[in-house]
């Protein structure tokens, strides 16, 4: 176990803001708050995995929602810490540690301001490796483990549980139709997991590769390199498209923000067209209407310039953007992980198409 620095936090936001694919909500605001909580005093323990108990209680967070609505109703860190002190509540036991469901985006965030509230470390690890959009798009579920309980609680003294629920869809319909009645915002506690389900299903030491990659950026921009070409190399990934923003169409349903975005290639790319589809993450990729990228590989939309990742929530007509393909955790590429994740999974009426040639499972490759 050793302290998150204070240095460490804008790598940190930096970073998961890439890994987010788009969604998991800005960062921003979490790591002021997080900056605020260092000034006053608090500090943050990052728990290496393998550090934990077998028998150890982990709390699971995030925020859930659209990230839209995240950037107009703020929450604190007693907002994010709230489902978990019912969860201690209802089970009658104390977490051991926490960590967030998704490092993506701004719930990379969340384990940290719940345990500078709490005292309790962070563990370095998520269940997705990046962000989704759904309760059923997680490692533990492709792993078949409970899906129960979950709380869930807002800024209005709204709480509830979710004692119960016939399977990992379900748990996702009851919440989601809960967070939507809430404003499609909330802060939530997932299924508890044990140290042991944690070390064997959990996608590990995700919290230090986020710091690392935003690390990475940051170096690029004061050599004045390309930071976009230094995340490429960091973390393994492919330039797919280089243009500008021509259109957005975007709206919030059912708690998550759904929408296109259409780009027009600027320098090598003068001429061609890139489309992506998003709910709440950037799901599939077209070029020239052709589909060349889909989930579970991350399909991340950059600024050209500062190498800043934007959010679906973000896009604006002109930006100049890069489009990137970096490489899905294994778990993730498994026949099994493809049919919770994949692009069937978001209603795209297509096989997993890859830009990797490693990462195609065996019975898919022709």
């Amino acid at each position: 176990m050793r302290p998150i620095e204070r240095d460490e936090l804008e790598p940190l936001a930096t970073g998961a803001w890439i890994l987010g694919t788009g969604g998991g909500g800005s960062p921003y605001l979490s790591y002021l708050n997080m900056c605020n909580l260092y000034a006053d005093g608090s500090q943050v323990n990052l728990m290496d995995p393998a550090d934990l108990a077998d028998d150890a209680l982990v709390a699971v967070v995030s925020n859930m929602g659209a990230p839209l609505v995240g950037q107009e109703r703020l929450s604190d860190p007693a907002f994010a810490a709230k489902p978990v002190r019912m969860m201690e509540e209802y089970l009658g036991r104390r977490f051991d540690a926490v960590m967030s469901v998704e490092i993506g985006g701004g719930n990379a965030f969340q384990p940290l301001l719940v345990g500078a509230v709490t005292g309790l470390p962070v563990v370095d690890a998520d269940a997705m490796g990046r962000a989704y959009p759904e309760a059923q798009m997680t490692s533990f579920a492709i792993a078949d483990l409970p899906m129960f309980p979950l709380t869930l609680a807002d800024i209005r003294d709204n709480e509830v549980i979710v004692a119960r629920a016939a399977s990992w869809k379900w748990m996702e319909r009851i919440s989601r139709k809960v967070c939507t009645e809430v404003g499609s915002i909330a802060a939530t506690c997932k299924a508890p997991r044990s140290g042991a389900e944690v070390k064997a299903h959990g996608i590990l030491y995700t919290t230090t590769q986020a710091i690392a990659l935003g690390r990475e950026v940051r170096r690029a921009r004061r050599a004045h390199e390309d930071p976009v070409a230094a995340i490429l190399t960091a973390a393994n990934g492919k330039l797919l498209f280089r243009g500008k923003i021509a259109d957005v169409q975007r709206r919030t349903t059912e708690g998550f923000l759904r929408g296109t975005a259409r780009m027009e290639g600027i320098d090598d790319d003068r001429g061609v067209r890139f489309e992506v589809a998003f709910q709440n993450e950037y799901a599939v990729g077209w070029r020239d209407g052709q589909v060349v990228v889909t989930t579970p590989d991350l399909i991340c939309l950059l600024d050209s310039v500062s190498g800043e990742a934007i959010g679906t929530e973000s896009l604006r007509y002109g930006q100049r953007v890069s489009v990137i393909a970096l490489p899905a955790p294994a778990i993730l590429r498994t026949p099994k992980g493809i049919a919770h994740v994949g692009p069937r999974a978001f209603g795209h009426d297509t096989d997993y198409v890859t830009v990797f040639d490693d990462a195609v499972p065996t019975e898919q490759r022709s």
